[in-house]
């Protein structure tokens, strides 16, 4: 196994981790981000207000993103375990 083929197994999984994480993650800092709008213009300092929001944004994600997200991770999986063999002849 050399340095171009380790180089490329980090950066797919890198890429996949990011596919991945990303739809969650942009909805979580939407819903954070407009509930501190709204903390903001109304002056009301509450550090727990928005968990909710985000806790029912990031199921809400999981549900609608949740079966592209196995099979990305599924297939990404798949393809690690036939490189297997010729990693190390």
């Amino acid at each position: 196994m050399d340095n171009a083929t380790v180089i490329d197994l980090a950066r797919e999984a890198l890429i996949i981790t990011l596919m991945v994480s990303g739809p969650i993650l942009v909805i979580a800092l939407g819903i954070g981000l407009l509930i501190g709008i709204v903390q903001a213009a109304t002056s009301i300092n509450e550090a727990t207000l928005s968990f909710i929001p985000k806790l029912f944004g990031v199921g809400l994600s999981l549900v609608i993103f949740g079966s592209w997200q196995i099979s990305v991770l599924t297939d990404y999986v798949r393809g690690v375990f036939e490189r297997i063999p010729g990693l190390f002849s």
